[in-house]
């Protein structure tokens, strides 16, 4: 039996400091599309979920504009590594390293995530 993921109660947690926060119902997270997440100290964490259901989580914050919007950006793959792409100057961060993948000097927070 497959379970459609708008039916059930599991909930997104990010690992912090060796603990897990829960963040959100995975309702919240669609295909494609980001939320914002804040942390406990102030800042904030972007969630994705991709088509086949794997949950990514980077630092929300541009470190070329500053502003908190990746949560905004667009997401796809670039030679098989998915990526999200910053709505201000279209930098690419990939979802699983947090590296730049337009600037190796540039990379942001990539948080473990789960749905439990």
């Amino acid at each position: 039996m497959t379970l459609a993921p708008e039916t059930t109660d599991l909930k997104v947690q990010l690992q912090l400091d060796g603990d897990w926060l829960t963040v959100c119902d995975l309702t919240h997270l669609l295909p494609g599309r980001g939320v914002a997440a804040l942390l406990p100290d102030g800042s904030q964490a972007a969630l994705f979920r991709d088509r086949h259901g794997k949950l990514y989580a980077v630092d929300n914050r541009d470190p070329f504009g500053g502003a908190a919007v990746l949560s905004r950006g667009l997401t796809g793959t670039h030679q098989g590594r998915p990526f999200v792409a910053s709505p201000l100057l279209k930098q690419r961060f990939d979802l699983e390293t947090g590296q730049c993948l337009d600037d190796e000097t540039v990379r942001i927070a990539a948080y473990e995530v789960r749905a439990a």
